[in-house]
């Protein structure tokens, strides 16, 4: 018995645990349970929070929310291009706000402007202010609000597309801008009652024709009154010599 002490203390000694320990199982001794806050303290904790000041900036304007750079795809590029292209290559661009107009009217409107040279131009809003922004046509840019179209030509086909847009009540004529200037609608209006540049040249050559001829009548015409002047003094001489001869008495030149 004393060897088996032995052995079982030499066991313990280096960090051996037995196979079969006994664990107690059973409630606590001593347990807390939950129990709410009374209200007038509650009162109090709610009265003597802490609430910190706040600043007199907002954070947001102090620091500005980060943006994340989108890239643009192959077909927003393709339209920047067509925008700037249609921007300088035409002499005439018109903005009308564009209302919904049945397919067959849209197409036989494109069809009968493109007879005058005139296309029609549909590009989004999103495309157009940026590249008006850094632009000669910055003015444009209150015009491009809602829904419009562009109505472009090389050439100053005023007085037709007025023509063909009397038509179409539903296409409301906003701006255009022709000749290096902006006109609203109603001096768009008044530019389309203008003669044309051909007419307006062969008017300016004709009054400045009139001037010269008119100048060279003004010039010639007092070497002509001093011509018939003397004619017709030479005619009173020859008249009076014929009748002095007839009466016979001599002229004053003989008797001198």
């Amino acid at each position: 018995m004393a060897a088996f002490s032995s052995s079982w203390k030499g066991v313990w000694k280096l960090g051996c645990l037995p196979t079969l320990q006994h664990i107690r199982h059973g409630s606590k001794a001593v347990t807390r349970h939950w129990r709410e806050m009374n209200f007038m303290r509650q009162k109090l904790m709610a009265v003597t929070e802490y609430i910190p000041p706040k600043p007199a900036i907002p954070e947001e304007c102090i620091k500005p929310p980060a943006t994340l750079m989108e890239e643009e795809n192959g077909y927003t590029r393709l339209l920047r291009r067509q925008v700037e292209q249609t921007f300088l290559e035409n002499k005439m661009i018109a903005v009308c706000q564009y209302n919904y107009i049945h397919g067959n009217d849209m197409i036989l409107m494109r069809h009968q402007l493109r007879k005058h040279n005139i296309h029609v131009k549909f590009f989004p809003n999103e495309i157009v202010r940026p590249f008006l922004l850094d632009s000669k046509f910055k003015n444009l840019l209150p015009l491009f609000v809602d829904r419009n179209l562009l109505m472009v030509s090389p050439e100053t086909k005023a007085q037709e597309m007025l023509r063909i847009l009397k038509r179409m009540p539903q296409i409301v004529l906003l701006g255009v801008y022709v000749d290096n200037a902006i006109l609203s609608q109603q001096g768009f209006t008044n530019y389309a009652k203008l003669p044309s540049m051909v007419t307006a040249q062969g008017e300016v050559v004709g009054a400045l024709s009139l001037l010269t001829s008119q100048t060279s009548t003004i010039l010639q015409r007092g070497p002509a009154h001093l011509a018939s002047l003397l004619d017709q003094y030479v005619k009173q001489q020859s008249s009076e010599a014929d009748t002095s001869k007839e009466m016979g008495t001599p002229n004053k030149s003989e008797a001198s």
